[in-house]
């Protein structure tokens, strides 16, 4: 079958293997059909984008932002990402609340990325389901990945300032703890009773139950939000204790325990890193910390928490993170293939492998350089943007 686009005489950097100088890829029926050097042969059929000069990479990721559900230049009627009328909203669901038209999912492509895991907010104990989907389209079932990717989880001090005000449980630590402890053994029963229902009578569905039941089947992962060494602790703990599949989040503190999280293989997605310290727990917050953790062996994606900090600039957090020591590779991967698997959505996105959706930037140059941009930018070898030097703009495609 021959390809409908090839890119060539690029520096292609799959992320997964070497980068290729003066590379080519080939897409066909949107996907990535080959990746080579200047040898590869390209269909006669084939559409080619001359790219000498510019870097080819996979879209970037970002494992955990609040687009499209804390909609840009919207207030209060476009925010939607914290249900905070019970401590635990597991049935809730970050899919139904997202919309398309959110000015961040521009702003998303502009800056290289293309897909991202969104969760709902850190107010509740149990906050709800997450969903993985890419970041261009009329309707959020037309971009999905992977829903539910997660359950969202939060430990420290929201859940505390959010119940504490109103004087109802959780006002403190070991509250919000009892909370999802009592959630996670309500759904070992339920799990049990539709195990072995009573004769002629199954047990009534709950849909809170259900979600946190998926979780306890290490179907979906646990997203735990929490920055303090000891909230990461106890995170660790309610893990070990209901045996289910933990990825933390922000991780501000996760340097003071990162021998312990490397050997228990739990992914943290540090960020975001472009902030003030606006709250106690994140005095120990520093540009350093991602190289820390990456030197200990634990496995990093960078997050910026959209609208936290601007989505596209999720690659300058990379940029900074390297500066204050953190190698390239690794910053590279924490934006790209790390995010992808923790999201469960690897085997579509994260790197330039053949068969993978081709979801591809091309960039003026090196990505980690603040003074490159993305020029053109694929989804499934649909050119949805590219830059117009004459207009000194970014030009989208039809959502279509």
């Amino acid at each position: 079958m021959g390809a409908s686009l090839a890119i060539v005489g690029a520096r292609v950097v799959p992320v997964v293997g070497d980068p290729i100088d003066g590379g080519t890829v080939l897409v066909a029926d949107g996907r990535i059909a080959a990746v080579g050097g200047a040898d590869l042969s390209v269909p006669a059929d084939s559409t080619v984008i001359e790219a000498a000069g510019r870097w080819v990479l996979p879209g970037l990721i970002d494992a955990h932002t609040h687009v499209g559900t804390a909609e840009e230049a919207e207030g209060w009627a476009g925010n939607d990402v914290n249900e905070k009328t019970d401590p635990n909203t597991a049935h809730v669901r970050a899919i139904d609340a997202i919309n398309p038209g959110d000015l961040g999912f521009k702003d998303a492509v502009i800056g290289g990325v293309l897909a991202v895991n969104v969760n709902p907010g850190s107010a509740n104990p149990i906050g709800g389901q997450t969903i993985a989907l890419k970041c261009w389209g009329r309707t959020v079932d037309a971009m999905l990945l992977r829903h539910p990717s997660g359950l969202k989880s939060a430990l420290g001090e929201n859940p505390k300032r959010v119940y504490g005000d109103r004087k109802q449980l959780p006002e403190t630590r070991l509250g919000t703890a009892a909370v999802i402890r009592d959630a996670f053994t309500q759904a070992n029963n339920y799990l049990t009773k539709w195990a072995n229902p009573e004769p002629g009578k199954p047990p009534e569905r709950d849909l809170k139950l259900e979600a946190l039941g998926q979780v306890l089947r290490r179907e979906i992962p646990w997203r735990q939000h929490c920055h303090r060494a000891d909230d990461i602790a106890t995170a660790m703990r309610i893990a070990q204790e209901f045996g289910y599949q933990l990825v933390i989040d922000h991780g501000t503190e996760a340097h003071l325990l990162a021998d312990l999280i490397a050997a228990a293989g739990i992914p943290v997605i540090i960020g975001p890193l472009f902030t003030s310290r606006t709250k106690v727990e994140l005095r120990n917050r520093s540009m350093a910390n991602p190289g820390r953790l990456a030197a200990a062996g634990v496995t990093i994606a960078i997050t910026t928490d959209h609208p936290v900090v601007p989505i596209h600039f999720l690659i300058h957090q990379a940029t900074l993170a390297v500066k204050e020591g953190l190698d390239r590779e690794t910053a590279l991967r924490s934006v790209t293939i790390n995010p992808a698997r923790i999201a469960g959505i690897d085997d579509r996105v994260g790197s330039i492998e053949p068969g993978k959706d081709a979801d591809l930037c091309i960039w003026s140059g090196d990505p980690l350089d603040v003074m490159s941009r993305v020029e053109s930018a694929y989804l499934d070898g649909r050119r949805i943007y590219h830059y117009d030097y004459d207009l000194r703009q970014g030009v989208f495609a039809d959502p279509r």
